[in-house]
């Protein structure tokens, strides 16, 4: 199925192959992690000795950061080893989802739409939600003072047709401008920037602004850079989706009892940190030090953990709209999603939980209860 419009394909198809999630643009190399304990006496679940978890290390993802720091995917994993890989950005973790080495992660919309859709619908699925929110136009206020100023400026985004990416330039048409998305030349000019570099590329002031994730717009902020918009007001409720829970349809199959257990782990993971904001924090800057080699300022930290919203929903209405805002730049033919969620298990864990079930807006497989 082809994702790229005649137009774009020369300089996209590349590009869109190799989307990161929010905030996730940092390389494509894995970090295994493997040194979770294993409690005495646990059994296998139905015998399988490992299962490979995949996420980033971000805040965006801090559900996993905190549920392999503090043992809660472990522990509902019983003997089954949960080993971990931290990988730097979209195209590696797909890639290994694709080529069989990564079982379950956590990872963006955009490649979630791209590895399903380039795969005719055979990869992967959407088993859950993770994070909402954490995304900022953050500007330079000597130079942008309205989101008029915009205009005329140098605004940086993750990566060619990421999330940000679509966002920025949804952003800009609505307000009329005209941007060419392949090249980002138009009235406002869009430079594709590594997230790990923007900071350093606004300090240098080769770019205005940038319309980045969490926690690199609060990296900006502490450079002086001033919070011009949040998402968040642009969309209904607030809401919208950054991280999902993915899964490769083989695995989902074969070992769905596993699957249960990483989604129930998932639920806890998150209701703790509802329970336990400071430790959560902690935990998840413990862990970003270990996977990343280093931890978040505390300012930072709290001021980034602030904006993100951490949901068992993955919000599936919102992962529609985002394809429909990639077509409507110009970036991909409208895709075909359906089959793209299978919520199943979420909605059994949610419900022994005594939490309501979440909706995957049409786009799931249809399918009796296991």
């Amino acid at each position: 199925m082809g994702l790229l419009t005649r137009r774009a394909a020369p300089a996209l198809l590349t590009a869109l192959l190799l989307l990161a999630p929010a905030g996730c643009g940092y390389g494509s190399q894995a970090k295994d992690d493997d040194t979770a304990p294993i409690a005495a006496g646990a059994q296998k679940i139905d015998g399988l000795d490992t299962v490979r978890i995949g996420y980033f290390a971000n805040l965006t993802h801090a559900t996993a950061l905190v549920g392999n720091r503090q043992g809660f995917i472990q522990k509902a994993l019983g003997a089954t080893k949960a080993r971990y890989a931290t990988f730097n950005a979209g195209p590696s973790a797909i890639e290994a989802l694709n080529a069989g080495s990564l079982d379950i992660g956590w990872i963006g919309p955009s490649p979630a739409i791209n590895g399903y859709t380039k795969s005719g619908g055979t990869n992967l699925r959407i088993i859950g939600g993770a994070a909402s929110g954490g995304v900022k136009l953050v500007v330079d206020p000597e130079k942008i003072k309205t989101l008029d100023d915009v205009k005329g400026k140098k605004i940086a985004t993750p990566q060619l047709g990421n999330t940000q990416d679509v966002a920025f330039l949804h952003w800009a048409a609505r307000r009329g401008w005209q941007v060419d998305a392949p090249s980002g030349r138009g009235e406002v000019t869009v430079v594709r920037s590594d997230n790990k570099v923007t900071p350093d590329a606004y300090k240098s002031r080769s770019i205005d602004g940038a319309w980045v994730p969490e926690p690199t717009a609060s990296k900006i902020v502490a450079l002086g850079g001033r919070v011009l918009l949040d998402e968040k007001t642009l969309w209904p409720g607030g809401a919208f989706v950054v991280t999902n829970i993915v899964v490769s349809q083989k695995f989902l199959a074969r070992h769905p009892r596993v699957v249960e257990a990483v989604l129930k782990a998932s639920v806890a993971t998150n209701q703790w940190m509802k329970d336990h904001p400071v430790r959560a924090r902690r935990a998840a800057n413990q862990q970003l030090a270990t996977d990343a080699g280093k931890a978040l300022p505390r300012p930072i930290l709290e001021t980034a953990w602030q904006s993100v919203d951490f949901t068992d929903d993955p919000l599936a209405a919102t992962l529609r709209t985002q394809a429909a805002h990639a077509a409507q730049t110009g970036l991909l033919q409208h895709p075909d999603l359906s089959g793209i969620y299978d919520l199943t298990l979420l909605n059994k864990v949610l419900k022994a939980a005594g939490q309501r079930p979440v909706d995957d807006a049409s786009l799931g497989v249809r399918q009796p209860p296991r």
